[in-house]
């Protein structure tokens, strides 16, 4: 199906609606099927729908509408798909204010500090929490110069490279009928990227490292695909662990979560 073939099917109304579904990947998602009750047509960002709708046809022949909302799965009913809250809407946390990252950096090495140097309640869309949260890594963790002129800004002590895809992976893979943040953690001596949710159907870290993975949240990593640079093939654990090769994964089943531990540099 061609570009001006998907733009007809888009604009038009109901009974093209399973049409349209066969043509993107992944549309029987869990979050597809979960609606967020008191939403309405009016939480919708129209800017955030067209930069989606750039990705995969020309939007500017496209009316938005509630038919074209419904389309995409971001409407069902009258109210908007969990998908299309958490990529679309113009105040996600308005509806789910647990769907956030809660970001500390620690003085010291111990949870139970009261010292820290920075925090933030990162919200918005997963697009836009995946950029805070990026920001709130660079401005928290080091530059080292290594072998650079010493004038030069230097690298992050941590890959960048990596932290964008734990990030991306917590984001994306996070147990969404959990009612709680990411955490992201900076210590003296470590990062921690906490999600909710073990790893489902029996998956296993050595399973995600090679590159095997389930996908807990299909329209979720659809959206991702389009906004993100992500690839949403499994190869994203290995491409961090290529980059940053000691860092360390905890799959806690009773505490029902994900916890990612990536050890600093220590000062000599």
């Amino acid at each position: 199906m061609n570009a001006l073939e998907l733009l007809e099917i888009i604009g038009s109304g109901e009974t093209s609606k399973v049409q349209f579904k066969r043509t993107l990947d992944n549309q029987d998602s869990f979050a597809a099927e979960m609606i967020v009750p008191g939403t309405t047509v009016n939480d919708i960002d129209k800017n955030k729908v067209k930069e989606y709708l750039n990705k995969i046809i020309d939007s500017e022949k496209v009316e938005l509408n509630e038919n074209v909302y419904r389309n995409l799965n971001i409407l069902k009913d009258n109210s908007l798909s969990l998908g299309g809250l958490l990529f679309f809407a113009k105040e996600p946390q308005k509806y789910r204010p647990a769907f956030c990252i809660k970001a500390v950096s620690f003085v010291g090495n111990d949870l139970g500090g009261n010292l820290y140097r920075d925090s933030q309640d990162i919200v918005g869309t997963i697009p836009d929490m995946f950029n805070q949260a990026v920001s709130f890594f660079t401005r928290n963790l080091h530059y080292i110069q290594k072998d650079k002129n010493f004038n030069s800004v230097g690298d992050l002590e941590i890959s960048k490279i990596a932290l964008e895809e734990l990030l991306q992976n917590a984001l994306t893979h996070r147990d969404y009928t959990k009612n709680s943040p990411i955490r992201l953690f900076i210590f003296d001596n470590r990062v921690e990227i906490i999600s909710p949710g073990a790893l489902p159907n029996n998956l296993t870290i050595e399973n995600i490292k090679l590159g095997n993975a389930v996908v807990r949240n299909n329209l979720v990593v659809s959206f991702s695909s389009k906004l993100m640079n992500y690839r949403g093939v499994g190869t994203g654990v290995a491409r961090a662990l290529k980059e940053q090769p000691n860092i360390e994964f905890e799959n806690d089943v009773e505490g029902e979560q994900f916890k990612v531990v990536i050890p600093r540099p220590q000062k000599p």
